[in-house]
């Protein structure tokens, strides 16, 4: 099993050493368990990551998916399915896969305003949108310039989603309207208390991006109630500073996270 570089993980990865029948593992998809790619549909899982997690399920509490994709489009692409009593919570936590059954959040009107608009903003950019159902997301990775157009569209879309009642969010070459509400601060706790009904004897928690600083910060609420925890970042050249920064272990990319899954518990 790779080192932590700090006590609080180092005392996490014991903590889940010794007691992994009650331990959380809970994953992010994209950069993370799967290489990030132009083309979202074909964001498929580094080798060996399903595998790895199908050993894993018989051996910890419970596994998780994490990620603002829609549950049953990482189950199709990735075939989690495959990965007995896995729990993917899809768009931050306002969906709810498992054993087959997906739970929804109702959608808000003002989706319906933004799908209807974000088009003719977006066309002149480059960008495309991927609809979610409960959320928009801006891709500007296939624009001509896609740092640049992610910066000329900030501006118009944070204007639009206050008129509608949604939430800009931004990470690598996206923004994202979605509703108010739902981060992964608030699916990581969701998955925690799924973990075991007396809380989980450990949490690992892996992510690459910005949005995953939320997990983060669940992570610091669980460790001040007393859960021992383990952040991990999955490294790249595109992933922000802060994010590795605060966590307790790298790895580089969704090939070590897999090697990291095949050396746990």
């Amino acid at each position: 099993m790779p080192a932590a570089r700090t006590a609080a993980g180092r005392a996490g990865l014991a903590a889940l050493r010794d007691d992994p029948a009650r331990v959380l593992v809970a994953l992010d998809y994209d950069g993370t368990l799967a290489p990030i790619a132009r083309d979202p549909s074909s964001a498929v899982p580094a080798a060996g990551a399903v595998d790895a997690l199908v050993r894993l399920a018989g051996l910890v509490g419970r596994l998780a998916i994490v990620t603002g994709r829609p549950a049953e489009v990482v189950v199709a692409l990735a075939g989690l399915h495959r990965v007995p009593g896995l729990v993917v919570l899809g768009q931050y936590g306002a969906e709810r896969w498992s054993a087959g059954e997906v739970s929804l959040t109702p959608a808000l009107p003002g989706i319906d305003v933004a799908r209807a608009e974000l088009p003719a903003l977006v066309a002149q950019h480059g960008a495309v949108v991927e609809d979610k159902r409960l959320a928009l997301v801006v891709h500007t990775r296939t624009a001509p310039d896609p740092a640049g157009a992610q910066a000329a569209l900030t501006a118009p879309l944070a204007e639009l989603a206050v008129r509608v009642g949604l939430e800009l969010h931004r990470g690598r070459f996206v923004l994202e309207l979605r509703p108010p509400g739902f981060d992964k601060r608030g699916a990581l706790l969701s998955a925690a208390a799924l973990a075991d009904p007396a809380g989980p004897s450990a949490v690992l928690f892996a992510g690459d991006d910005v949005g995953d600083g939320a997990a983060y910060d669940a992570v610091d609420e669980l460790r001040a109630a007393g859960v021992p925890c383990v952040t991990v970042f999955s490294d790249s050249e595109e992933g922000p500073a802060e994010l590795r920064d605060r966590a307790d272990l790298v790895v580089d990319g969704p090939p070590g996270v897999v090697s990291l899954l095949r050396s746990l518990p």
